[in-house]
């Protein structure tokens, strides 16, 4: 009986111990800044909030037992553009705070060494100096703006990278870019490839007053193309690929649309 209460009070006491500890964790890419850490100091006021830290699974030996640390990433060997991840053992009573989260956040650093695309749409670059995994996207210029049109996962590595995107063109000369975009949200562009499309043939619209449908084509063929259209307070109402539109749900009045490299007016009656 008394070996049964000693185990029964081993586990209230182990129960106890476990619960009294949380974990604080945060995970990025190093971008050759420290992180800071603010601790407090532990409920009891008699030491400090954070009881062991780690760095990809090892120690960081010396200046947790403080009111603010430096977790300093090449005492670890780590170098720019490495994954990271950070683990802060806290007391349940208290918690620490990191103050500058965000130097772990990818930033976009690529260099293009190569860009161009072919008539038929065949995108493909080639990268360097990526310090963390951020997407690309592709932005073609048509309807006097840049439209995203895809997008593709980058390496995230420095050494060279190279991609390929297949884009529908538009007829004549097409203008095409990759861009990423990282925590800061300012776009950095790579510069603009020019091509010209031959097989894709300039579509026209038809009817201009529209009752049931609009249909594109070129010398009396059908032809699909990308379009968009908006009402005449800027909303845009309907979107797709194809050669004719269903506007029967379209209420009456003037409408604009976007289609091929293309502005027009139509009204619906």
């Amino acid at each position: 009986m008394m070996l049964k209460n000693n185990i029964l009070l081993l586990i209230i006491f182990l129960g106890g111990s476990y619960a009294s500890f949380a974990d604080l964790s945060l995970e990025g890419h190093y971008q050759g800044k420290n992180l800071f850490v603010q601790n407090p100091e532990d409920e009891d006021g008699f030491g400090f909030c954070v009881t062991r830290a780690t760095v990809n699974g090892n120690p960081i030996a010396d200046g947790i037992q403080s009111s603010a640390f430096e977790i300093d990433f090449t005492a670890h060997s780590i170098k720019v553009g490495d994954p990271v991840f950070i683990v802060l053992e806290h007391g349940i009573g208290c918690k620490p705070k990191i103050l500058n989260p965000e130097v772990l956040l990818p930033k976009s650093t690529f260099v293009i060494e190569e860009i161009s695309c072919s008539p038929d749409g065949s995108l493909s670059w080639s990268t360097t100096g990526e310090s963390g995994k951020l997407p690309y996207v592709i932005e073609h210029y048509r309807w006097n703006k840049w439209v995203s049109v895809g997008e593709v996962d980058g390496e995230g590595t420095s050494d060279m990278n190279s991609y390929e995107f297949n884009l529908s063109p538009h007829s004549g000369e097409n203008k095409v870019r990759v861009v990423q975009t990282d925590h800061t949200g300012k776009k950095k562009p790579s510069q603009a490839v020019t091509f010209t499309n031959t097989t894709v043939k300039e579509p026209t619209l038809t009817p201009k007053k529209v009752k049931k449908e609009i249909k594109f084509s070129a010398d009396g063929t059908p032809v699909e193309t990308k379009y968009e259209i908006y009402d005449a307070y800027g909303n845009i109402v309907k979107k797709g690929v194809g050669s004719q539109v269903d506007c029967t749900n379209l209420k009456k009045g003037a409408y604009y649309i976007n289609y091929d490299n293309k502005n027009e007016k139509f009204i619906k009656t």
